[in-house]
Order: C-alpha cells, then sequence, then structure tokens
C-alpha cells in the first residue's frame, strides 16, 4: 500500500487533505454508496475479465476448429471437381513468329 502512495510521492498530510476535501464535496451520507458503487464497478470488471479468459482458453482448448485433415480428403475433393481448362496465355508478337 505504501509503494502506491511512494509512485504519487504523497504523505500523510497530503492523503488526509484529499479525504476532507471529498468529504465536503460529498458529504457524509454520499460517501458508503460511491464506495458501493466503486466496489460493484471493480466486480463487474474482474467477472468480465475473468469470462474473456476463460474463453480464450476454452478456444485455445478446443480441437474441434483445429483438427487435422487426412491425406485422403484433398485427393476426394480433386476427384469430385470438374476438370477446368488452364487459361491460355497471350503470346506477344515476337513469340508467334
Amino acid at each position: 500500500m505504501t509503494s502506491m502512495f511512494a509512485l504519487f510521492d504523497m504523505g500523510g498530510g497530503q492523503i488526509v487533505l484529499i479525504l476532507a476535501l471529498i468529504l465536503i464535496f460529498f458529504g457524509a451520507r454520499r460517501i458508503p454508496e460511491l464506495a458501493k458503487g466503486l466496489g460493484q464497478g471493480i466486480k463487474e470488471f474482474k467477472k468480465a475479465t475473468r469470462e474473456v479468459t476463460d474463453e480464450i482458453h476454452n478456444a485455445a482448448n478446443d480441437n474441434s476448429y483445429s483438427a487435422p485433415r487426412s491425406p485422403e480428403q484433398p485427393k476426394q475433393l480433386a476427384e469430385s471437381a470438374p476438370a477446368e481448362k488452364p487459361a491460355a496465355v497471350p503470346q506477344s508478337a515476337e513469340q508467334k513468329a
């Protein structure tokens, strides 16, 4: 906890001043409501990040999308597809002569 305050180079007097200003601006009745709302917001954020993380892990562990094809499948596709004629390559006047 003290490392966080060291990051902003805040002392005890500055923290007390900030808390007093919050008390003056919001009042004693509103502070618990604000804290409750902040706690619920943090809870929802953690839940959302946990769901995204679980979904990523499930997608990585799911083998149905990355199943390797057997060597027989390309041959079957090639045999069933109609044969196409190769595209004609245009020749220049020099090549015709």
